[in-house]
């Protein structure tokens, strides 16, 4: 979700626009009730906590699965009266899209689609903001391009909430929502200008399980300020503070989970590290990085600094400049002695890859970005066997906003360090994530698509 283009449809003229995852009954009462007065002292700060499902995504190669990709996905509440759906909250993408009653496509059907016609509060509106009649066939779109999919749909101004709607009153006065007309302060609500899909490709949404995508990049990723979520948030002061943190949990036992409003203590072993937002205008959560170094020798391509690291919790994996590609794929990879069963590659040591941000260094281990199924090379002149252990990379295109140097912190990074946004000082914290106990009855999750406990099958290649 990292990258997205987008084409907006004035009437039937075009503007392109590019923008760029078991205890005794009185242990576990005890644990149950210290659990429950942590959570009552963060609320108490007006901490906005949402637990996230997880999907497991898998990629096939020759009608053969080699890995697994994964989502993070958590309830939303939209319009009044309200309709909840999931969607992916995206560091790496700057709109809120989700489907809408008029998309037929079998993506759209196999979703919950918003409902125009049950929603007091929503306004349809132009890609200016101006108020359009509901039923206008001739009204400005946006075609939005992820990946391999694509979407379009139309703008409305619409209320969303970061949980179940408070009392109050909201208006639907052009003039009273372009003035950011304030909320109650921790209200978690804001009036923010959304995208609702009226078309939208099989590949690859009809095989996610959430809804929708709710952009949470900076302002430049957005075609206007008031498509931008926490922009708005912000404006509108719905939050104690302009700051969500993101844990992504290591088991499924345990949800992985997004807090606004400030940072969660309880997910950190340590305090936060922050480091400065660079070129903030390009709307990306990217900092600049002095250095990247594998098995404590220094990237070439990085010794200059001039490389950029994304954190990106749309991502799944570990992402590498794509010239650079061949060459970390090679310093990761590593042979092992392979035993009577297979080789679980997570489990196997290798070495390390550290980002340094100068302050502070952010390293990840072969654990998170190891393949778990390993290649099997076979010597077709003497049938000697490797076992090698491969890296899961996702190498990245060139692009003009990104430049060549751009690498991408998924999952393997967010894994390991809880993070922290911080919209208004434009900056970054990491701190060691503190992974807390899995409990038998306290799942607030779903997994979804879970794969067999068995490894994938070796990829086999004859040489």
């Amino acid at each position: 979700m990292a990258s997205a283009t987008c084409t907006v449809l004035l009437g039937r003229a075009y503007l392109l626009l590019v923008v760029f995852f078991l205890f005794p009954a009185t242990v576990h009462g005890l644990a149950r009730v210290k659990m429950d007065l942590l959570n009552k002292f963060e609320e108490s700060k007006g901490l906005l906590t949402i637990p996230l499902d997880k999907q497991y995504v898998p990629v096939l190669r020759d009608n053969r699965t080699i890995m697994y990709k994964s989502t993070y996905f958590g309830k939303i509440a939209v319009g009044e009266p309200e309709q909840i759906f999931t969607v992916v909250f995206d560091t790496g993408s700057g709109h809120f899209i989700l489907p809408s009653s008029k998309c037929m496509s079998p993506a759209c059907a196999s979703h919950r689609r918003y409902e125009r016609g049950l929603s007091r509060s929503a306004v349809d509106i132009d890609y200016d903001g101006n108020e359009v009649a509901v039923d206008q066939e001739d009204r400005d779109a946006i075609s939005v391009l992820f990946g391999t999919g694509q979407i379009e749909g139309e703008f409305a101004w619409e209320t969303v909430c970061l949980h179940g709607r408070k009392p109050g009153t909201f208006s639907t006065n052009l003039q009273d929502m372009n003035a950011t007309a304030e909320w109650q302060v921790g209200s978690g609500c804001t009036r923010v200008r959304v995208v609702f899909a009226t078309k939208m490709t099989s590949d690859p949404f009809l095989s996610f399980e959430f809804d929708g995508v709710l952009g949470l990049g900076l302002s430049g990723l957005a075609l206007r300020s008031e498509f931008s979520f926490m922009g708005q948030m912000v404006a509108s002061r719905s939050l104690p503070a302009s700051i969500f943190g993101v844990f992504v949990s290591q088991t499924d036992d345990t949800a992985s989970e997004i807090t606004f409003g400030g940072f969660d203590h309880r997910r950190m072993s340590g305090e936060l590290h922050w480091a400065t937002v660079f070129r903030p205008e390009l709307g990306y959560w990217q900092l600049q990085v002095k250095n990247i170094l594998i098995g404590g020798e220094p990237i070439e391509l990085c010794q200059a600094g001039d490389c950029v690291a994304i954190a990106d919790t749309g991502t799944s994996l570990l992402g590498v400049p794509k010239q650079a590609a061949q060459h970390v794929h090679w310093l990761l990879a590593r042979e092992v002695e392979e035993s009577q069963g297979e080789v679980d590659c997570r489990r196997h040591p290798g070495p390390d890859v550290i980002f340094d941000f100068g302050d502070f260094q952010v390293p990840i281990t072969a654990k998170e970005y190891s393949r778990p199924a390993g290649l099997r090379v076979i010597s077709k002149a003497t049938n000697d066997t490797q076992f090698i252990c491969r890296a899961q990379l996702l190498p990245i295109d060139d692009s003009p906003a990104l430049g060549h140097k751009a690498w991408i912190l998924g999952e393997p990074v967010l894994q390991k360090f809880y993070t922290a946004y911080d919209w208004k000082a434009g900056r970054i914290g990491f701190a060691p994530s503190l992974q807390p106990p899995g409990h038998a009855g306290f799942k607030r999750h779903r997994i979804v698509g879970l794969p067999s406990s068995e490894l994938p099958t070796p990829t086999v290649v004859h040489i």
